[in-house]
């Protein structure tokens, strides 16, 4: 009788075959609970994410269905013996009962788990917030246990009597399962956040990439490369010293591109620096047609942003903007309540390129590195891009 298909219809039906009062044609009601069982196990699961219970981890439901249906079909053998697996009137509503029950008791004790969990959320916290919960748990598995067993006895369920014996053996199996399953949810849950930091820093190692090629690209392009030669080739016919300064101011840029090519974050004030390096460049090759003013009080320059990103601002509105003498681009770098603000007036190109990735990568990389969102603010005369500042002791996870 034990004899395996290939279909699992057919395995199932000859597992059961020696219990002819549970084959479907003969109970109906065992038939129905059965293709839950084999045909819709996540029927279930679907159900209760959809009504949007708080959870250890992804897999708590799949746990719960896992660890409770043995936990109800366990205890209720426990209570009714043999007689319990006679008929599928039995059967049936003893273990839908006992499984509700049971599972209703653990998102009870998840919901413990996940406030200890936020209450001691430290690494040096885990033996006690462990102790603790198996603690809390202990009594509650008291609780539950006398509750399900004095109601079979008050309704007389199935002809269940209650008995000091039976809530032994019911507790314990209760006590083990529980405590098999704290370290198993703690398992489970600390590999999953194992897995998001990897996937956030792999991530994030790709945002900084994109972000170097991003800067690399308009400092290293033939063009700009052209633009700068040509402009140190014109001062040194006309003005020694102003091509030297802006020689010296050329080779801090393209030195700051390479000392911050691994790093995540620096300071504004180092930013600053370099976007005023950067600036000197420009300002020689577009003269009065580009203007930026910087006006940043000096107790937020020890705040931190990732490198590179005023200069990926700047290049992106000299892309979208006509630069002119007579049509100047005004760009103002100031703060408001620890946001930086870059303001832009707007007087757009004929063709304007394709920029949102520059964007899109600043978007990314403040993401994944302090889960706060930068703003983007445009009317039809002015463009305003507000960057949250990091505080110099906050720490990035790696």
């Amino acid at each position: 009788p034990y004899k395996f298909r290939l279909s699992r219809k057919e395995l199932s039906l000859q597992f059961i075959r020696p219990f002819p009062q549970f084959m479907p044609p003969k109970a109906p009601l065992m038939g129905c609970f059965w293709y839950f069982l084999t045909k819709r196990p996540n029927l279930y699961t679907g159900m209760l994410r959809r009504l949007n219970i708080p959870s250890y981890h992804t897999k708590d439901l799949s746990i719960l269905v896992a660890s409770m249906l043995p936990m109800a079909i366990l205890v209720n053998y426990f209570l009714f013996g043999r007689k319990y697996f006679n008929t599928g009137s039995n059967f049936v509503p003893a273990t839908l009962v006992t499984f509700a029950y049971f599972g209703l008791a653990f998102l009870t004790y998840g919901f413990v788990a996940i406030s200890l969990r936020n209450r001691f959320p430290d690494d040096h916290d885990f033996f006690k917030r462990l102790s603790i919960c198996i603690s809390i748990f202990f009594l509650m598995s008291a609780v539950y246990i006398s509750v399900l067993l004095l109601g079979y006895d008050y309704f007389h369920f199935s002809g269940y009597t209650y008995s000091e014996n039976d809530f032994g053996r019911s507790y314990l199996t209760l006590i083990v399962v529980n405590v098999f399953l704290t370290f198993l949810n703690e398992g489970v849950y600390r590999f999953e956040k194992y897995r998001t930091i990897t996937t956030e820093t792999e991530q994030l190692k790709k945002e900084y990439m994109h972000s170097q090629l991003l800067g690399l690209k308009s400092q290293m392009n033939p063009h700009f490369l052209f633009n700068s030669l040509n402009t140190l080739s014109s001062l040194i016919n006309e003005d020694a010293d102003k091509a030297e300064d802006f020689l010296d101011h050329m080779s801090k840029v393209y030195r700051y591109l390479l000392r911050n090519n691994e790093v995540q974050l620096v300071t504004l004030d180092t930013e600053l620096t370099f976007i005023n390096s950067y600036y000197y460049l420009l300002k020689a090759r577009h003269a009065e047609g580009l203007q930026l003013t910087v006006d940043v009080p000096e107790f937020l320059r020890d705040s931190q942003i990732p490198p590179l990103t005023l200069q990926m601002i700047v290049e992106n509105a000299l892309s979208l903007n006509s630069v002119s003498r007579a049509r100047p681009l005004h760009i103002h770098i100031g703060s408001s309540e620890g946001w930086l603000e870059i303001r832009n007036n707007i007087q757009p190109k004929m063709n304007n390129p394709e920029t949102s990735q520059v964007l899109e990568n600043i978007m990314n990389k403040y993401r994944l590195l302090c889960q706060k969102e930068i703003q983007l603010l445009e009317t039809d005369h002015e463009r305003l891009i507000m960057l949250p500042l990091i505080p110099h002791l906050e720490t990035i996870p790696a």
